[in-house]
């Protein structure tokens, strides 16, 4: 596709039939613009890249080489799933850099939320490089762009994550597919493009994962509590049908105890924060109204079933004046 603005007459893609006409056109673009060259792409498993890398290997098949970069931060079962979509279903090539221990090792100590993000972003680039320089042949990079992101970035709003900053000599002529359309259109892309609905409805998640949920400076065995909470609450919302009515769900572990009791004993445990919010455009957000036998049912699973946990809270404040994120 040309140009970062979105044609006046473009009709958003709502249907199948629309899906599939976007997909045999970008398919024809894209085989043009790569001919018989490499694409590399990041793989993260979010909708965005997903639906760019089943485009891709749709057009150009062995050609693309996806790397995905497990940082430790993902949701449970997150990498797992990249791994059998895109290897063992699409027959991806697919790089795997398990790069948990590196990530987690320098955000030892680190509490700062920004500074966390930075070190998280950098070291990306960092892994992702180091995969680069290991392939020949590479001209051109995979992005997940889409078009709020552009507008977002044009109104200065925020810079985003697509992978910037690597340096001058691995610099690739760019592919993004899906630049000019809406995520709501990514996602009639994705399931045209048989993608699982678990990927193509996956709530939106930070850059920096869990490192933003499990505040303060990270610790491997609060990072786990954080993964085990967040699994149980996302297990409890599909099986009570909240699944696709709440537009983010997730916990968060604030960096300090409480005294409880566990079978007659005193305990020193972390507090699980609830979070659920509806929102349309992410700038305002309203609180889901969660049947309360619900959340006891979720606090008794979490309380029993993760480890170091003694409370469970539930965050009752709307955007404004808190934000969708603790940190």
């Amino acid at each position: 596709m040309t140009g970062n603005v979105r044609p006046e007459n473009m009709e958003r893609i709502t249907t199948p039939a629309l899906a599939e006409a976007f997909i045999e056109e970008q398919v024809k673009e894209l085989r043009a613009q790569i001919g018989d060259k490499k694409v590399l792409l990041a793989l993260s498993g979010g909708v965005d890249s997903s639906v760019v890398a089943a485009l891709l290997i749709k057009a150009v098949g062995q050609q693309l080489v996806c790397v995905h970069v497990n940082h430790g931060l993902l949701r449970k079962g997150e990498p797992e799933q990249v791994i059998e979509v895109f290897r063992n279903q699409m027959n991806a090539n697919l790089i795997y850099v398990d790069a948990v221990d590196r990530f987690l090792d320098k955000l030892a100590g680190v509490a700062e939320p920004e500074k966390k993000r930075k070190i998280i972003g950098a070291e990306f680039i960092r892994v992702f490089e180091e995969e680069a320089r290991k392939l020949d042949g590479i001209e051109f990079l995979g992005q997940g762009t889409i078009y709020p992101d552009i507008l977002e970035s044009e109104d200065g709003v925020k810079a985003h994550h697509n992978v910037g900053g690597l340096p001058e000599d691995l610099q690739f002529e760019l592919v993004e597919p899906v630049k000019l359309l809406f995520k709501d259109e990514v996602r009639v892309v994705g399931k045209a493009l048989g993608l699982p609905d678990g990927m193509v409805f996956r709530q939106p998640f930070p850059g920096p994962g869990l490192g933003v949920r499990c505040l303060g400076a990270i610790t491997r065995d609060r990072l786990e509590a954080v993964r085990e909470s967040d699994a149980i609450l996302r297990e409890e919302f599909a099986k009570n049908g909240l699944e696709g009515k709440v537009w983010q769900y997730f916990t968060a572990i604030p960096d300090f105890k409480s005294v409880g009791v566990t079978d007659g004993k005193r305990t020193e445990g972390w507090p699980v924060i609830l979070r659920a919010i509806n929102t349309k455009d992410a700038m305002t957000a309203t609180v889901e109204n969660v049947p309360f036998e619900l959340l006891q049912h979720i606090t008794r699973r979490i309380t029993s079933e993760v480890d170091n946990v003694n409370r469970v809270l539930f965050d009752l404040t709307p955007k404004p004046c808190a934000t969708i994120e603790w940190e």
